[in-house]
Order: structure tokens, then C-alpha cells, then sequence
């Protein structure tokens, strides 16, 4: 990998337009059961605080305080503890579904809600330490995505995409092994013009967008968790209490 290519996060604060964004919160953690039966993953506690909580923090840092979340599984728990947001220094609404829609119809659902301008998407069960200010502040041109990309930590069996271009100009080139998708990105309503109706995988609109090189990507160094199993939530927690005593 270049020089060039390596250093990759733009340092910019989120312009007026970016002030939007959306939580991925409604899926049923099964992985991580016993510890999902009776709470929605992104409440699970990361110290003293859920992670979701965390997360509306972050992006509350970054100037981005209108929210949306999606809800379904045990969603009324993460609906019960931010209320409209008020008290936590945002605006959040909520994006009810009676069955779950996996990611890509989830945020098709909540479009409505989320207006015709490009918005932040952050999967709600990442831990991580990203700086939500050094994403770029907006989409250029015609691009329908921009997606923060780390390379394939060894514990991960498998990458998800390659990534070409030099400097802050990268865009997402393949499907491939290099990289993994950190669950956030910034993206664009019309990524789901012709979009099904009802359950389909965000990956999906992703995958379709590569041709066309619709993709911009940074990659970042940042320390990042995508908590999918008990093991993982363990370190997690056992890192954070660590850096914090």
C-alpha cells in the first residue's frame, strides 16, 4: 500500500447540510444471546454506559444532532431512555418496524425521516473511538456513498472490499480482502432510487454501486469493534475498564 494511500482521514468539520444522521438498531443480536433476549445489543452497558449512548454522544460532538433510530427488537427500551433526545442534546426520532427489514430496508423505511440531503449512518453495534469529525462534509458529485474502511484486522476471516485512487481521493474499487467496513458512512437517498420493498441487506445497494464507481472511501487507524458475539463484548468491556482506571 502507498504512502498515499495510507493516510486517510480528512480532517473536516460536518458542514450545515450534515447535521443528520441514523443509528442501525433494530436487529435481534442473536449471536450474543442469552445477553439480547431481554435487551436490545445496542443498550448493552460498555462500562456504565450503553453503547448506543455512546454514539449519540459522538455525533453529538460533531455537530450532528438530528437522529434517527430504527427500532424492532426490544426497541421500546432504547425508546424509554432517550425520549426525543432532548436530554442527551439532540433531536431523536424513531423508526418503528413491526418486522425486521434488515439494513438496507431499514433505512428505506426511514427516509422520510431522514430528508432529501445526504446523512450519517452508524451501525449500532460498533464500539469505537472514530472521530465522526473527520468525515468529509458532504459527497462529491455524483457519489452515493462514502464509507469509513479499516484494513482486515487478523481476527476477521474475511475483507470486505478493496479500495483505488491516491490521497483523499479514494473510492471503493471491488469486492475484496483488504479492507472492512466499519459500519459508518455518509450516504445519499437516491442510493435506494429502485430499491425493493421490505427485508434487504444495505450490502446489496453497496455491491450494485461498484461499477459505476459510486463509492468514495476513507480509511481510518481508529480503534474499532463490530460487536457481534460474547467474546467480543467481553474484550470491549474489558478494554474500556482498563483505559479507565
Amino acid at each position: 500500500m502507498s504512502a498515499a494511500m495510507r493516510q486517510r482521514e480528512p480532517h473536516s468539520t460536518p458542514s450545515a447540510q450534515m447535521t443528520t444522521a441514523m443509528i442501525l438498531a433494530a436487529g435481534e443480536g442473536r449471536r450474543l444471546a442469552p445477553l439480547t433476549d431481554h435487551c436490545p445489543k445496542p443498550m448493552l452497558l460498555i462500562g456504565t454506559q450503553p453503547l448506543i449512548e455512546r454514539q449519540v454522544a459522538q455525533l453529538k460532538h460533531a455537530g450532528i444532532t438530528d437522529i434517527v433510530i430504527n427500532l424492532c427488537h426490544l426497541g421500546e427500551q432504547i425508546e424509554a431512555h432517550f425520549g426525543d433526545g432532548r436530554h442527551f442534546g439532540v433531536k431523536i426520532r424513531y423508526s418503528r418496524e413491526d418486522t425486521l427489514l434488515d439494513t438496507g430496508g431499514g433505512i428505506r423505511k426511514a427516509l422520510p425521516l431522514l430528508g432529501n440531503d445526504p446523512f450519517v449512518l452508524v451501525n449500532g453495534d460498533i464500539y469505537t473511538d472514530f472521530n465522526f469529525r473527520n468525515l468529509p462534509a458532504g459527497l462529491a458529485g455524483d457519489t452515493l456513498g462514502h464509507l469509513v474502511l479499516k484494513m482486515k484486522p487478523g481476527h476477521r476471516e474475511q475483507g470486505d472490499f478493496n479500495v483505488a485512487g491516491d490521497g483523499n481521493n479514494l473510492h471503493v474499487s471491488e469486492r475484496g480482502e483488504g479492507y472492512v467496513y466499519c459500519g459508518i458512512a455518509i450516504l445519499h437517498p437516491n442510493l435506494f432510487n429502485d430499491s425493493p420493498e421490505g427485508a434487504f441487506s444495505l450490502r446489496d445497494l453497496f455491491f450494485g454501486a461498484l461499477p459505476q464507481r459510486k463509492l468514495s472511501a476513507q480509511l481510518t487507524t481508529c480503534d474499532w469493534t463490530d460487536i457481534g458475539t460474547p467474546e467480543e463484548y467481553e474484550r470491549v468491556r474489558q478494554g474500556h475498564h482498563e483505559s479507565h482506571n
